[in-house]
C-alpha cells in the first residue's frame, strides 16, 4: 500500500479547496476518507477510482 493522503494533498491532487473537501465531508459526498485520530487520511487509489467515476463535462 503506498503513503496514505492527507487532506491537503487531495485537495492539490483536486485543483480545489481544503474547505471544499470539509464541506463535501459534512455532506458524505467526495472521495471516501477515514479518520484516524484529529485527522483525515484518503487512500490514493480510492481517490482515483471516484475521481474516475465523476460524469464528464459541466453541468
Amino acid at each position: 500500500m503506498s503513503k496514505l493522503w492527507s487532506i491537503n494533498d487531495v485537495a492539490d491532487f483536486l485543483g480545489i479547496p481544503v474547505q471544499t473537501l470539509y464541506q463535501w465531508r459534512t455532506r458524505k459526498y467526495g472521495p471516501p476518507g477515514r479518520r484516524i485520530g484529529k485527522y483525515v487520511r484518503y487512500i490514493p487509489d480510492e481517490v482515483r477510482a471516484w475521481f474516475d467515476a465523476q460524469p464528464n463535462g459541466v453541468s
